[in-house]
Parts: structure tokens; C-alpha cells; sequence
């Protein structure tokens, strides 16, 4: 576990709790061992922290490479705490350089480690739920590991997209975790693409339930990639 990682659990983590008050349900779904994927929406740059205080083990997460190259103090924030949580540079060129970072996740689950992904691929525009790409479900697959829909509601409030740093309202976040889906039913597919697609429906439905948001049946409208694609 990276050293920040295990600084931030006993005083980012806390902190959070104590300042935000987060509403955590479905605690009994999140694993004490064993790799597993986090799969959740996406409202906010927020999301990784809340998902991270709420789970209190080391989670790895895809993160577009602005953040590790931003300027200024908003910068400095963001490098500083995507290098402390161990997050994958995804890089926007997108092609091999993003495969990369799929490839980079294989090994940390198939080691026990835990790793998150949006499926929809960037942050929801507009608060609703977007048809999901189907990476989370070949990761899982690849890897033999369990995916555990989240829910989270009030995030895009604490950290609208375009605004540098989160305000301090409390209790207004709340992170649902969902009954682990198990992808070995789906292993021996005539069809991995079909496997593929089966199991993120499976997911995003898990996830709507969660969290209540209006589902759009197609992907949600990105600038650039800054996610490993289908």
C-alpha cells in the first residue's frame, strides 16, 4: 500500500468522515480480502475520495494524466493526491497508451487488490446514468474477480465539474454499495464480446437500482478519452 495511501486512511478518511458525514450503505458487501472492481456513476471528481474513505482499504483507480500534470496550487493538490491513492495515469491519446493502464490492473487484482472503475467512461454531464462501456466487465473477467456496483448520490454537489476544490457543506454525500456480481457464469461465453456487454448491463441496472438516476441507453458525450474504451 502506497505510504501516502496509509497516511490518508488515518487522516484524509477521517477527516471526510467527520466533515462531510457521509451516509455509507451496503458495508456488508465490501470485501476485507480478495481483489475485487468497484464499478460506480460518475458525478464528480469527488467520487474517488468518498469511495476511498468509505472502503478503508487501498483502492487503485484509472485517472486522466491532467492530473498528474496540472499547475498551480490546484495542481500541486491533485498530484499530491492521485500519486498518495495510486491511481493509473490514463493517457488522452488514448490507443496502446491507454491499454496500458487495463494491462496495469490485471496484476493488482489477480493479487488481491482492489481497483475502481467508471464505466461510463467520463463524468455524467448531467447528473443522469450513461450506457457503461464494457472495460469493467473484461477486467473482471480477465482477472476472475467480482464487481461491486456503487451508488453515489450528493458528490456532484460537494465538487461541481469545473470547480478546482470541494466545498465544505456537510451531509450531503451518500455511497451505496450493491451485492457483489460474480462474472464465472459468463466465463466460458461462446461470444466474449457478447459476455462483455451481458455483464455491464448487469452492472449499470445494479447501479441505477442504487442510486435512482434516470439511465440513457447510450454513452455519455466526452471531449476526449481519458479512460481505457471497449
Amino acid at each position: 500500500m502506497p505510504v501516502l495511501y496509509t497516511v490518508g486512511l488515518w487522516t484524509v478518511a477521517p477527516a471526510i468522515k467527520l466533515g462531510w458525514r457521509p451516509t455509507i450503505e451496503g458495508a456488508e458487501h465490501i470485501p476485507a480480502t480478495g481483489g475485487a472492481i468497484f464499478a460506480g456513476n460518475h458525478l464528480s471528481v469527488a467520487d474517488e475520495l468518498f469511495l476511498g474513505s468509505a472502503v478503508g482499504r487501498h483502492i487503485s483507480f484509472w485517472a486522466k494524466e491532467d492530473y498528474f500534470t496540472g499547475s498551480g496550487v490546484s495542481g500541486l493538490f491533485f498530484r499530491t493526491l492521485m500519486g498518495g491513492l495510486g491511481a493509473i495515469p490514463v493517457h488522452r491519446s488514448g490507443g496502446r497508451a491507454a491499454l496500458s493502464a487495463f494491462d496495469a490492473a490485471i496484476p493488482v487484482l489477480q493479487e488481491g487488490g482492489l481497483v475502481a472503475v467508471y464505466p461510463e467512461g467520463t463524468r455524467s454531464p448531467d447528473g443522469r446514468l450513461y450506457r457503461g462501456r464494457t472495460g469493467v466487465a473484461r477486467l473482471a473477467l480477465a482477472a476472475d474477480v467480482p464487481i461491486i456496483p456503487v451508488g453515489m448520490i450528493g458528490t456532484d454537489k460537494v465538487q461541481p465539474i469545473g470547480q478546482a476544490l470541494p466545498s465544505l457543506k456537510p451531509n450531503q454525500v451518500t455511497v451505496k454499495f450493491g451485492k457483489p456480481i460474480e462474472v464465472g457464469a459468463w466465463k466460458d461465453a461462446e461470444s466474449a464480446s457478447t459476455a462483455a456487454r451481458e455483464v455491464t448491463d448487469t452492472v449499470m441496472t445494479a447501479i441505477q437500482q442504487l442510486t435512482g438516476q434516470e439511465y440513457v441507453p447510450r454513452y455519455a458525450p466526452k471531449k476526449r478519452a481519458d479512460e481505457p474504451q471497449e
